[in-house]
């Protein structure tokens, strides 16, 4: 089971240098990076196995029974935080705090599996003052390299979101999780047959999975289309150029999202800085 959930963490990041294998988790991944959604990963595979992680025990003294209580207390917690924990140290303060009657080394164990910072080296938090984002967004996320094929027209593109993102890790349906670790016991198996199979009704649901830098990256597709801009149609004069100017714009690059709502079509607006299209005052919302 370890072994077919490493694509969900995700592209993992491999260290520069020697050196820097020291701040990798058993994961394989950058403590910085990926170990917070590894997490999160695990703890919605384990409400559906309820298994919990190979090798844990390497780290941990409990029995694997303990450690099930520990991954069901944790999954709780995680669904009842708002917003769910980002960053290491977020999540290694739901961790303490959830497991706080449980004995020390095996908290610092769980925490070490994952590559997370250890009580003794959290920081005392201040109120901090949020980010503001523009009027109207509803939320933000951050894409795959986008594929310029992607692009339908001058204010059109269909993007990928890595569900290793913990809000996205959060929303993951069940029947997708699964279909997605079957599919890569599958392929293990050399029955690409099924995996295609699988793989197809992972599409079907709306994700889609995305060969990144020689990983797997299960993710979930948005149909995006630029705010407050329309541009001309592919048969329409310019419509071409406004196609192959927005291609260019994000051909292969990593997007930063602004949500600002969902039309009909299940389409998302968002906002970018250059393009090629009309712009009118009026919020842009499609029928």
């Amino acid at each position: 089971m370890g072994n077919a959930l490493r694509f969900l963490y995700g592209h993992c990041c491999k260290p520069s240098a020697a050196g820097d294998s020291d701040s990798l988790g058993p994961h394989g991944v950058s403590a910085a990076t990926v170990g917070v959604s590894a997490l999160a990963q695990d703890l919605f595979s384990f409400e559906i196995t309820s298994k919990v992680p190979e090798g844990l025990s390497n780290h941990v003294a409990s029995s694997r029974k303990a450690q099930a209580n520990w991954y069901r207390k944790l999954l709780v917690a995680w669904r009842e935080s708002n917003p769910p924990p980002k960053t290491p140290e977020e999540a290694s303060r739901l961790v303490v705090q959830t497991l706080k009657r449980h004995h020390k080394a095996d908290v610092e164990g769980l925490l070490a599996f994952y590559g997370l910072p250890l009580p003794h080296t959290l920081v005392e938090t201040t109120a901090e003052v949020p980010v503001a984002l523009p009027q109207g967004v509803v939320f933000e996320f951050h894409t795959l390299p986008v594929d310029a094929r992607a692009v339908a027209d001058g204010d059109t593109v269909t993007v990928y979101v890595s569900t290793s993102d913990p809000r996205e890790s959060c929303l993951v349906p069940q029947e997708v999780q699964i279909a997605a670790l079957e599919r890569s016991e599958a392929r293990a198996h050399r029955d690409y047959a099924r995996a295609d199979a699988l793989h197809k009704s992972i599409v079907d649901a709306g994700y889609r999975v995305i060969p990144v830098h020689n990983e797997e990256v299960l993710a979930r597709k948005y149909r995006i289309r630029l705010r407050g801009i329309d541009a001309p149609e592919g048969g329409m004069p310019y419509g071409k150029e406004a196609k192959e100017v927005l291609a260019k714009i994000v051909r292969r690059k990593r997007l930063r999202v602004l949500v600002y709502v969902e039309d009909q079509y299940g389409r998302w607006e968002l906002m970018l800085k250059r393009g090629m299209a009309w712009h009118y005052t009026a919020e842009c919302r499609l029928c």
